[in-house]
């Protein structure tokens, strides 16, 4: 289980980057960009890094699941996941 200080950090800059969405795109469309230097940097969609949605680990994540590989091995043994066995030839 990862930090819960580390899970909050990163839903703060998920909040930050779609709350500045659409003036970041107005700002570049316009190539003001000392203006886009003023935003907060968290609100920079770069600075995201994906997270297990069970435990938060942030190493070893796969995007079709949202999920760590661990919690996903895990989830898959248990049936939890459908579509997903084990595979036996």
């Amino acid at each position: 289980m990862a930090k819960t200080s580390q899970v909050a950090r990163e839903n703060k800059r998920k909040k930050l980057v779609t709350k500045y969405a659409e003036k970041r795109k107005q700002l570049k469309a316009n190539g003001d960009y000392d203006a886009l230097t003023e935003l907060p940097r968290n609100s920079n969609p770069v600075r995201l890094h994906n997270r297990c949605a069970v435990t938060g680990r942030a190493r070893g994540f796969y995007r079709k699941f949202g999920i760590s590989r661990l919690t996903f091995r895990k989830m898959a043994l248990e049936g939890m996941i459908p579509g997903v066995r084990k595979a036996s030839w």
